[in-house]
């Protein structure tokens, strides 16, 4: 292999945030170069300003050893780079086909518009990927696993050199990222040299050549994967060792927090269970089984079309998020940005919206308390900011993660359903999510958790949920429950 792209003493600084200082990384031709760090290391600003999204204030940017200099990301278009963004770029109005090709100098084919060319074009490029929907269907209409793999499709369909993915298998299953790995070692035989952002480290291992390593915006070092192990990288990212947290002390259920029986809506069909107080019941399913509607019920955004709810002993019909909140149900979403987040509203805002009530006298907030009590959570929660003022549209992905649990935090719900809340989130903050999981439950709270990650559900969870197609397929215990019978009962084999 030969060097294709390196970089040179990049440096970027945000509003009172050095996001990378003096970062230097060679990328070869046909390799796969992982980019890992935690929440806030700088991974996506650096893949940002590879693929001319981002101007560097100092540093140089070499292809093929010929110093570049890219002002926009049609200049790394040109150039052979493309990305997949970590926070998916698409046009939610626009079709299938649309979305793959506006933007795409690989499919501009004259100055009207040829309808037949364009699903000519995007026709192979959806198989490739294993998406199957139309080409004409809106995008508005896709799941968020689905969104995911268009935009896999569309960076493959303009032909890069580099290309650049920043958390690829975030939304999606595991025959998804196994189709996505399949690919990556396709694009490896043709030349194609990828730059791999992601938190997973069995993936890392499984796919990359090399993995540097970032730390508040420092590059720690570079290794050649197969020279390394796993404790060693994440010793590198975090600083520090981590210890494996221990699950909490089981408890005797004698109360039941929360009874649901023979729910239904529109997509889902009569599930029952009991949450029980200072316990975790984790939902399991694929993609589509009906995982984030549950948490749409529970939270009054789906209408109720039969069944029951009790929460405390108390009947219950959820009429609005609001209605949930004042009875004391909570819910993180598993879109933070879309559904969580006011992106132009600042940290601090976007935590203690739903407690400014508490935090009034005489209808004037409080902002020392307000500050000092959101100030008090993102400690906790180890978010890195330049301060509480600060857009939330400013931090990470990961840290803006931590803002959405921030919120729920200060609410302080008996019930709190969390939508994949470790999603794009680095190790070293799932630890620390974990550990409030566990503060949560001491405190008698109850907690229902959506995952992506089995190994996740297995670590958190005392029950296990599993949905397929909107039904409930069985209810686990700790001491039955497998990847193989979970992934048995999600896939309705048994």
């Amino acid at each position: 292999m030969s060097e294709l792209l390196r970089v040179e003493n990049i440096s970027k600084h945000f509003e009172g945030t050095q996001a990378l200082n003096g970062v230097s990384v060679s990328v070869e031709r046909g390799e796969v170069h992982a980019l890992v760090g935690e929440n806030g290391a700088g991974k996506s600003t650096l893949s940002k300003i590879i693929a001319g999204v981002v101007i560097p204030d100092s540093g140089e940017i070499y292809l093929d050893g010929s110093a570049v200099r890219l002002d926009n990301p049609l200049d790394a278009q040109r150039l052979g780079i493309g990305i997949i963004f970590q926070e998916l770029d698409l046009f939610p109005h626009l079709t299938v086909a649309e979305n793959l090709v506006i933007g795409n100098l690989a499919s501009e084919r004259g100055m009207f518009v040829d309808r037949r060319a364009i699903e000519e074009f995007s026709t192979p490029l959806l198989r490739e990927v294993g998406l199957t929907c139309s080409t004409r269907q809106p995008v508005a209409s896709l799941s968020l696993a689905q969104m995911q793999l268009l935009a896999i499709a569309r960076a493959l369909g303009m032909n890069a050199r580099i290309l650049i993915m920043d958390e690829p298998t975030s939304s999606l299953s595991e025959d998804g990222a196994a189709t996505l790995f399949q690919l990556i070692g396709d694009l490896k035989r043709k030349g194609v040299a990828l730059i791999y952002v992601s938190h997973k480290m069995d993936e890392i291992f499984r796919i990359a050549d090399k993995i540097s390593v970032l730390r508040d915006g420092r590059l720690i070092g570079t290794k050649a994967a197969s020279d390394s192990t796993v404790g060693e990288i994440i010793t590198m990212m975090v600083g520090r060792e981590l210890k494996e947290s221990q699950h909490r002390v089981e408890r005797e259920a004698k109360s039941i927090l929360l009874s649901v029986q023979s729910l239904s809506t529109a997509k889902l069909r009569n599930i029952s269970f009991n949450l029980h107080p200072g316990e975790v019941l984790g939902i399991a399913g694929l993609v589509g089984s009906g995982r984030s509607s549950l948490g749409a019920a529970l939270f009054g955004l789906d209408p109720i079309l039969s069944g029951s709810i009790e929460l405390r002993g108390v009947p219950f019909q959820p009429r609005s998020p609001a209605d949930a909140l004042r009875h004391g149900l909570g819910l993180v979403p598993e879109d933070r940005k879309a559904q969580g987040l006011m992106m132009k509203m600042s940290i601090l805002e976007n935590s203690t919206f739903t407690v400014l009530d508490r935090l009034q006298f005489l209808r004037f907030v409080r902002r020392g308390d307000e500050r000092r009590e959101a100030e008090e959570v993102h400690r906790k929660l180890r978010l890195k900011a330049a301060s509480e003022d600060a857009l939330v549209s400013t931090l990470s992905g990961g840290n803006q993660q931590k803002v959405v649990l921030s919120r729920w935090l200060l609410a302080d719900p008996d019930v709190l359903f969390l939508d994949d809340p470790a999603r794009g989130i680095d190790i070293g903050a799932k630890h620390d999510i974990y550990d409030v999981l566990d503060q949560l439950t001491a405190a008698m709270k109850g907690i229902i958790l959506v995952s992506s990650e089995l190994p996740e559900l297995l670590r958190c969870s005392d029950r296990i949920l599993v949905l397929h197609d909107g039904e409930s397929k069985g209810v686990l215990n700790r001491a039955e429950a497998t990847q193989e019978r979970i992934m048995a009962l999600a896939t309705s084999v048994i």
